[in-house]
């Protein structure tokens, strides 16, 4: 009887061991991931450098996104462009503003604090410019006579507009605080193009070169700059 009170009393305490153990592993708390959501703006230093070194070309573009949940962002962008686009054919200058407005959506999966992106996103594009020929030639089949100077060279067309749908891919890194670098892709299509009655928008600013159809396509390389607004609390999964 007393070995079997021993041997009763030995499993008890195995298992009483066991419970101990397995209650300690589940009392470990694993504390909260904050996250951060706020506004990021800041500008397309590619546009910046290239109205430095061309000296055909001026623009600006602002840039931001405010984080709307855990995955989606609200953005867009703010821009005005002055260029002046050198054919074989013909010399014309553009001029206007565009502003685009949509939602990025980070497929990232961050760890610890980082804050980085991996996005696909969607944009509503608008423009409003003008198109000013300041020069053309017509082409002629017979080089015999060379190509005729047309006369209407300096007509300017005013009151344009385009509007279009724009993909979005790119990335972006946070480098040092709150500074984060982005390069993204962009692929358009164009819903509405306002065209003048002599003259083609070959160039559309926010849009850049139509390539005589629907499609274009463009990029940009930010530098932002993030301001908190609040701070969230994300239960980590054990």
């Amino acid at each position: 009887m007393k070995h079997i009170l021993k041997y009763f009393f030995s499993i008890l305490l195995i298992l009483c061991s066991i419970s101990s153990q397995a209650q300690e592993k589940d009392s470990v708390v694993v504390p909260p991931k904050i996250e951060r959501y706020g506004i990021r703006v800041g500008a397309d230093l590619s546009k910046l450098a290239r109205t430095i070194y061309d000296s055909n070309y001026q623009g600006l573009e602002l840039v931001g996104d405010y984080r709307l949940t855990k995955r989606y962002f609200l953005a867009g962008e703010l821009g005005n462009e002055n260029k002046t686009t050198n054919d074989d054919q013909v010399n014309f200058t553009t001029k206007g503003s565009y502003f685009k407005v949509g939602f990025d959506y980070n497929a990232h999966e961050n760890w610890l604090d980082l804050e980085n992106m991996i996005s696909l996103g969607l944009r509503y594009g608008l423009s409003t410019f003008t198109q000013e020929v300041n020069s053309y030639e017509i082409y002629n089949s017979n080089p015999y006579f060379g190509e005729i100077p047309d006369t209407q060279s300096g007509q300017k067309f005013s009151g344009l507009s385009a509007q279009w749908i724009e993909v979005v891919a790119g990335v972006k890194t946070r480098v040092f605080n709150n500074f984060f670098v982005g390069f993204t892709l962009r692929g358009n299509f164009l819903v509405n193009n306002q065209k003048p009655g002599s003259f083609d928008n070959l160039y559309i600013p926010g849009f850049n070169r139509t390539y005589d159809g629907k499609f274009g396509v463009g990029f940009n390389y930010t530098l932002t700059y993030f301001v908190p607004i609040y701070k969230k609390k994300v239960a980590v999964k054990k």
